[in-house]
């Protein structure tokens, strides 16, 4: 962790956030808060870490990124 004051305290939540709310959350309404952690939770799991692309992995999703590093 950082320390007080860095202008990158906090940078990756911060940037992974909008696009929760943007990609999923502003999508669904939900009626209880234990669908719209379920909804979260699988959004992360199944879109987010596997099919988005990441700037940090050349514009690659992780699948991608992977299959990448084994071919090597």
């Amino acid at each position: 962790m950082s320390g007080k004051g860095d202008y990158d305290d906090n940078a990756v939540s911060e940037s992974f956030f909008p696009i929760l709310k943007i990609e999923h959350v502003h999508q669904h309404i939900y009626s209880m808060r234990t669908e719209a952690r379920q909804s979260i939770f699988e959004y992360i799991k199944i879109v987010y870490n596997s099919q988005r692309k990441h700037l940090a992995l050349g514009k690659r999703s992780p699948g991608f990124f992977e299959l990448d590093a084994l071919a090597y």
